[in-house]
């Protein structure tokens, strides 16, 4: 029977790593530190001790773990490994774009690779170059992988169990900065929604605001802000960029007549480009043009005083937002 329980982020993945090793006798967890340390951010403490050899710890050869997770989906098992950071998936890329997103296609759809990619992404204050991009558009971009990025703990857990149940390759993009956070409540138990859809998670009528992943908590800070001042913002989580929920963002801008896209990954070639050019394809009236806010195009400085100097805050997203409804353009780069 489900049950309602208060769960920090980072928990939460694990009570879902935990259900879905109960549920999936073909499940197999395992990466760099998962088993015996439990995690490098202590995501997976315990299941080695409750799962046995079914979780355990590989070589530093993030090639070695994806492959090998290719080859064990097609042959029956249900492996879910984890990439310490997003920015080590390109270690291993060949894997996921050559190998796993085209087993369906090159097998005229005799094989499937159920297989779950667990990665984090995002800045936080202090990490290097090499551990803080954002990149889910160059995985989103790819046929035949599907990409989430929870937000909440609820998102989390369910987000988690939908990947593992689901047939094709899953990429889930997690936050760094929020394994960590505030408990929240969080029904574990339920039943496991297939892939897709998105959240509203505020309803409005003056601007449509889009966005995903770390980003969604200061939309919805921006969003409070912004309703002080009068601004109704209809808020929208993307949390499957592939596949893309592209009816509810129509929806709501056929509503509003304005668009902003907010992400934590570079504005150029950024997933945001492909949420307006979707609204500009399907005709959409709108009242004023479009806008994105994300990183400019530089890399996330290690220093907090510089990362925060350029990342999408509050502050900032209220900012575009005004603009957008007095009709003047965003540009950020």
């Amino acid at each position: 029977m489900p049950e309602t329980v208060k769960l920090r982020f980072g928990e939460a993945v694990n009570a879902a790593l935990r259900r879905a090793m109960e549920t999936w006798p073909e499940a197999l967890l395992y990466g760099e530190d998962v088993a015996k340390p439990g995690g490098v951010f202590g995501v997976t403490r315990r299941l080695r001790n409750d799962f046995g050899e079914r979780v355990f710890d590989t070589p530093i050869s993030e090639s070695a773990i994806i492959g090998s997770a290719v080859g064990a989906a097609m042959m029956g098992r249900r492996p879910i490994v984890e990439i310490m950071w997003i920015d080590f998936t390109l270690v291993g890329i060949d894997q996921v774009i050559n190998q796993a997103a085209n087993v369906r296609y090159v097998s005229n759809g005799a094989l499937s690779a159920p297989l779950t990619i667990r990665t984090q992404q995002g800045a936080t204050p202090g990490s290097c170059a090499q551990h803080s991009q954002s990149l889910e558009a160059l995985f989103a971009h790819v046929p035949g992988l599907r990409v989430c990025l929870p937000s909440t703990p609820q998102d989390a857990y369910d987000l988690l169990l939908s990947a593992v149940a689901c047939d094709d390759p899953t990429l889930v993009i997690e936050a760094r900065g929020l394994y960590a956070g505030e408990r929240e409540e969080v029904v574990i138990g339920g039943p496991i929604a297939p892939v897709g859809g998105s959240r509203h998670r505020q309803h409005g009528s003056d601007l449509t605001m889009v966005t995903w992943g770390a980003t969604a908590r200061t939309a919805a800070q921006a969003a409070q802000a912004l309703a002080a001042e009068g601004i109704s913002t209809d808020l929208i989580e993307t949390v499957w960029l592939n596949p893309f929920d592209t009816d509810a963002v129509l929806s709501s801008v056929e509503r509003t007549g304005r668009l902003l896209v907010v992400h934590e990954a570079n504005v150029t070639g950024g997933f945001g480009a492909e949420v307006i050019a979707r609204v500009a394809e399907s005709g959409v009236a709108l009242r004023a043009a479009p806008g994105r806010l994300g990183l400019p195009d530089l890399r996330v400085p290690a220093a907090p005083h510089l990362s925060a100097a350029v990342l999408p805050t509050a502050d900032r997203i209220t900012d575009a937002a005004r603009r957008i409804v007095a009709g003047t353009p965003v540009f950020c780069r």
